[in-house]
């Protein structure tokens, strides 16, 4: 069974300054701000909620059909796509633009100077749910504005089920957007500090918003999850990494799980520890994209953990 993920695809370029920010910009001068910073260390990573939701989904043994925008650049992306096998059948290449880019510069204390161009992704409304068959559950993940409420509708009118992933995407809607995605979708997904917003934002407590959805799954970060179902809060522990080397893409990890686990029938609480050890395994690499696991290894890995079976 296919799950349709509806998201951004990326490119990450990571630098590290060797030194620390403060001690190059004047705090009564940031009025005249004009600073730069050699960075000798630097990489480019895959990335994009879409693009990672989709290769941990794919290392699990799902279906997983990205629905996303990308640029004139997005070559070697669609080539690691079709290499690693994933369905590139609805990523649209958008004529002059650039695939959406997130540059990031990290000090010596991990302060992070950021610049992000979504380019591509303010197009994704171009794509459609309705382009995509026998689809057995989707996530609607961060992306343009435009193009989450569209494909949000388009799951909730053909009657998909699917996860509200607003992400860092929350920021841009208003309250009554957010509840509408809410009464639109089956699942939510947000993080601790996500989860706070949205109550702040639509003036509802997290109780209140869990009783919109089938489910509201609130992560934790290393101390798990908890998950709102049927008027009770189910506590998911956290796994323990192999090493905590890169957060980036660790909930778009959790995500692929969660949504293996739904689709699979799988009960709150085996769903929520699965989703749970994909994030513990993709924070001991860095990038999105980078850990490398057979899915009879994830199964004992999960069996260590909690002590019984997967599958």
């Amino acid at each position: 069974m296919r799950t349709l993920i509806c998201g951004s695809m990326a490119y990450d370029t990571i630098m590290v300054f060797h030194d620390r920010f403060k001690n190059h910009i004047l705090p009564d001068q940031l009025h005249l701000l004009n600073v730069s910073f050699l960075v000798p260390d630097m990489r480019r990573e895959f990335g994009g909620c879409a693009g990672n939701i989709a290769y941990s989904l794919k290392l699990l043994g799902g279906k997983p059909l990205i629905m996303a925008a990308v640029g004139q650049d997005s070559q070697p992306y669609m080539q690691r796509l079709q290499k690693l096998g994933l369905d590139t059948s609805f990523v649209r290449e958008v004529p002059a633009t650039y695939t959406a880019q997130a540059f990031i510069t990290t000090d010596l204390d991990d302060n992070q100077i950021t610049a992000f161009h979504p380019g591509a992704m303010n197009f994704s409304h171009l794509n459609s749910v309705a382009e995509a068959g026998n689809i057995a559950i989707g996530i609607v993940a961060p992306d343009g504005r435009e193009g989450m409420q569209q494909h949000a509708r388009e799951f909730h009118t053909a009657g998909i089920p699917f996860i509200f992933d607003p992400g860092q995407g929350l920021p841009m809607f208003q309250g009554e957007e957010l509840l509408r995605f809410l009464e639109m979708a089956d699942y939510c997904c947000v993080n601790d500090y996500e989860a706070r917003l949205l109550a702040e934002k639509t003036g509802r407590s997290i109780e209140e918003l869990a009783g919109m959805v089938k489910a509201l799954v609130v992560t934790l970060g290393g101390k798990g999850s908890s998950i709102y179902v049927e008027g009770r809060r189910i506590d998911i522990p956290g796994v323990e990494p192999d090493d905590l080397i890169d957060p980036t893409g660790c909930g778009d990890a959790f995500r692929a799980g969660l949504l293996y686990g739904i689709v699979n029938d799988m009960d709150w609480d085996q769903a929520g520890r699965l989703a749970s050890l994909m994030g513990a395994i993709k924070i001991a690499h860095r990038g999105g994209q980078n850990h490398v696991i057979e899915r009879d290894d994830i199964a004992a890995r999960y069996r260590r953990a909690f002590g019984h079976a997967l599958w």
